[in-house]
């Protein structure tokens, strides 16, 4: 296979446990975890790209952040899904807006921490660049 442009094939997560956070995630965005691969445990995102979780448990895991644009019609689905394991959401991503969703570029999105302190964001449609 030729690549014609460049594209992101994969980005390693730092995680405590990879698999509480590798499947954390998945459950949030109605994926699957992956066959571990080496020290790596994937998320497949379906477009090419996976977040490859990478335990470090001896060592502070560095918070990061995550933006996901999400099919508008399986938003709700995943804020319900925060919802039932307990997550509190946030419209804005210092976290001072609980179980508010904002209306960025004229979708929505939200943020919350995953078990690491990783700071996820949702969006449903992409932000506006000049």
């Amino acid at each position: 296979m030729s690549v014609t442009a460049v594209q992101l094939d994969h980005v390693v997560v730092h995680a405590r446990d990879r698999e509480l956070s590798a499947e954390f995630l998945a459950a949030v965005l109605g994926l699957r975890v992956g066959v571990p691969f080496g020290p790596f445990l994937p998320v497949d995102l379906g477009n090419g790209v996976t977040l490859d979780y990478y335990e470090k448990r001896d060592e502070p895991v560095q918070g990061q952040h995550y933006a996901f644009l999400v099919p508008e019609e399986q938003f709700d689905a995943m804020i319900d899904r925060l919802e039932v394991l307990g997550v509190t959401y946030f419209a804005d991503p210092r976290h001072t807006e609980p179980g508010r969703v904002n209306r960025l570029f004229g979708g929505r999105g939200a943020y919350f921490a995953d078990p690491d302190g990783h700071n996820m964001e949702i969006m449903t449609r992409p932000y506006v660049r000049p």
